[in-house]
């Protein structure tokens, strides 16, 4: 079916229609995605205070009011039971973070990979002498666990964007280690960008590493089919967060840390489990990394469903605002991870290959991009950074450099460790800084 998109006054806008463009430049405005559906009034009047007139798409509405995920991911395939059934819509007031830590990169990309290289792997390790524990049935040691977690702290303050790098190209066969890792180097992104002190990141990022736990007792063919389970499949599988919570009972972890594991599968609006709690109900740091854990689910299942795209799960998000997450945590969220994320695989309008390297809040459809094969899609020689906002000032529509579209991760020539960089600092190569 062909798109029909229609331009329309800012008074004429109806809950339901999808806008497709602006009467301004993207980056002018506040919306933290190029393309969104409207959810509410309050959705219109943000609009009608930006522009006069915008572009609907009217295909993609009305695809969109019949379901959140219309990709099939592991939500959706849950929708039809008792939690994740409820699409209610609830408002909440606006995040307020006390005292907030405004934080300035204080590394580069090229010195905080050296840094930071070996942090991941020090973080397996932990993680896995925590299960060896758990398997004993001894109350596991989580000293380590907490010293890499204030390493990981450390690295994303002085630049978000190399501990990110790091785990999105890096290859690992365990799910539930990677998966954990993932979701803690979002979440403490995001926690950045809100401005929470260190001693709060250190909470969030430590019990994202520990909210897996309590799958270490459950069987491999349950976890396996994560997305595709049953009623009764899904009553046993979900136990794992309250046996995550037994678990650290004893080990001293502090209450922030346990509200973490125990909250991070609530919803927004009471769909969730364990105990379908809502809205103010679920602690901040908990709410984030419910937010982190489902984005890394959606980008990198653990069953055989086809992961989206980094941008195609920041606009799945942000269908969802005020449904499975609150509003603003989604788009604050959106903000610090960019609609392009460090680590998209990305075609420029060009032909030319690449992958996000950082991006900007100012011009959020223009990150910067390591480009690795010319317009035919053959690898070029030495790999270089294009800063796309630096690159389009001043050039008209016409001259422009511009993300066409996301490419799956995996897509064949497109490995960054193969190549050396050049256009930063100086010439570096990943493999080498990072000891891989």
């Amino acid at each position: 079916m062909g798109v029909r998109q229609r331009k329309i006054a800012v008074h004429d806008l109806q809950v339901g229609m999808f806008v497709s463009d602006l009467d301004r430049p993207w980056h002018q405005t506040p919306f933290p995605i190029q393309g969104f559906h409207i959810r509410s009034q309050d959705d219109i009047r943000s609009v009608m205070s930006h522009c006069k007139w915008v572009v609907i798409d009217v295909a993609e509405a009305r695809d969109r009011l019949d379901a959140v995920n219309p990709s099939g991911t592991v939500f959706g395939k849950r929708s039809n039971r008792k939690y994740g059934d409820n699409r209610e819509v609830i408002q909440l007031p606006p995040l307020q973070i006390k005292d907030p830590v405004r934080y300035e990169n204080s590394s580069t990309l090229k010195k905080e990979l050296k840094l930071s290289g070996t942090v991941l792997a020090d973080a397996e390790t932990a993680l896995s002498r925590v299960v060896v524990s758990v398997h004993r049935e001894e109350t596991p040691d989580l000293r380590e666990v907490a010293r890499v977690t204030r390493k990981m702290v450390s690295s994303v303050i002085r630049n978000p964007n190399a501990l990110l790098w790091l785990s999105r190209t890096r290859e690992h066969d365990d799910f539930t280690y990677r998966h954990a890792m993932n979701t803690a180097v979002w979440a403490l992104i995001c926690g950045r960008h809100l401005g929470l002190n260190e001693g709060l990141l250190n909470h969030l990022g430590l019990g994202c590493l520990l909210s897996q736990v309590g799958k270490t007792e459950l069987p491999l063919e349950l976890l396996q089919k994560e997305g595709k389970l049953d009623a009764d499949e899904f009553a046993r599988y979900r136990g794992y967060v309250e046996r995550g919570v037994a678990m650290l009972d004893g080990t001293g972890v502090s209450r922030a840390v346990v509200s973490v594991v125990q909250g991070h599968r609530e919803r927004h609006n009471g769909s969730g489990f364990p105990e379908g709690v809502r809205g103010d109900r679920i602690p901040l740091l908990a709410k984030i990394a419910g937010l982190a854990e489902f984005f890394e689910t959606v980008i990198a299942p653990r069953d055989n469903s086809e992961p989206l795209t980094p941008a195609k799960a920041v606009n799945l998000l942000y269908d969802m605002r005020n449904i499975e997450f609150q509003g603003d945590l989604i788009e604050k969220f959106i903000q610090a991870v960019g609609i392009y994320p460090t680590g998209s695989l990305v075609q420029l309008n060009d032909g030319q290959r690449g992958i996000v390297v950082s991006h900007s809040a100012d011009r959020r459809l223009w990150p910067q991009v390591m480009v690795m094969t010319n317009q035919y899609q053959e690898p070029l020689k030495s790999a270089k950074i294009i800063d796309l906002a630096s690159f389009n000032e001043g050039k008209g529509p016409a001259e422009t450099l511009s993300i066409s579209e996301c490419l799956p991760h995996g897509t064949e020539g497109l490995n960054p460790e193969h190549f050396d960089v050049t256009g930063t600092e100086s010439r570096w190569n990943l493999s080498r800084l990072v000891g891989s």
